[in-house]
């Protein structure tokens, strides 16, 4: 039997126990809202932000909170808790960016955590001329679909139980918009690797140092939300991490550096 490789594995033991550091993420951005008010202002087109699994609009508040405070329009997905593709659940949220883009008049930008990331990057490939850009968030849409610890808990809330090859597959082909993955080596959720898009001219991938449970309530993910929503439209460019210095070249590492063995993660 062949020995599953790092993509195909979900994160250890180690990393999992990280998780617990997501209450402290949650206080720390609580803490540093006044401050992150430093962060690119907004230009007011709306923002539809999408929770992970399991999770509901709650979990997004904070976000939210900050992206209005950045002059944004940002909106809950209104869908209830994320227990994957049920029935009518996409159909209402194509419905929703349509609804969006007529009231503002222009085209909205879509923002999701886990696997509500992998919704925003499915409605942007339906609706690529009412979406204006697309950022997720630890969101598993390449690797195996198994390389996550929440693959059991996907199984149950969803009721699938086997993989559909073909459909996941297609979660692999990017968005026509500009799109970002902003991904963290230590997720103890979600091997990282999943996470990492193939870069392009419209595509890229953000490297911050969090937890996956709290990686939307990181203050260094709502900096990179911010820089990356605040691009005026038409003129998206790739984020470039060697144009920061001081704190900001630490919080924001190189996302393609090689991986090291760590004793205490695997391949880091």
């Amino acid at each position: 039997m062949t020995k599953p490789t790092i993509e195909e594995t979900a994160p250890g033991l180690v990393r999992l126990a990280l998780e617990m550091r997501a209450p402290w993420e949650l206080g720390v951005a609580l803490a540093s809202l006044p401050f992150m008010r430093g962060a690119p202002a907004g230009d007011g087109h709306p923002v539809l932000v999408f929770p992970g699994l399991a999770a509901g609009d709650m979990t997004t508040a904070v976000m939210r909170r900050f992206l209005q405070g950045q002059g944004y329009q940002a909106y809950a997905w209104e869908q209830g808790l994320n227990f994957g593709p049920r029935p009518g659940v996409l159909e209402a949220c194509v419905e929703r960016v349509k609804q969006l883009r007529a009231e503002h008049g222009c085209r909205v930008s879509l923002v999701g955590w886990s696997l509500g990331g992998v919704y925003a990057r499915e409605i942007a490939k339906m609706l690529p001329k009412d979406v204006r850009l697309v950022i997720t968030l630890g969101s598993p849409f390449t690797g195996n679909p198994k390389a996550t610890n929440a693959w059991r808990v996907y199984r149950l809330v969803s009721g699938e139980k086997e993989i559909d090859q073909a459909r996941f597959d297609a979660l692999r082909v990017a968005p026509k918009v500009p799109t970002t993955s902003i991904f963290s080596r230590s997720d103890g959720v979600v091997a990282w690797q999943c996470s990492v898009e193939q870069e392009t001219a419209k595509s890229e991938n953000i490297e911050v140092q969090a937890s996956h449970v709290g990686m939307g309530m990181n203050p260094t993910a709502l900096y990179a939300i911010a820089d990356r929503l605040a691009q005026p439209e038409g003129k998206w460019k790739r984020f470039d991490h060697t144009a920061h210095t001081g704190l900001k070249k630490l919080l924001f590492l190189d996302p393609g550096r090689a991986s090291w063995p760590n004793p205490f993660f695997g391949f880091y």
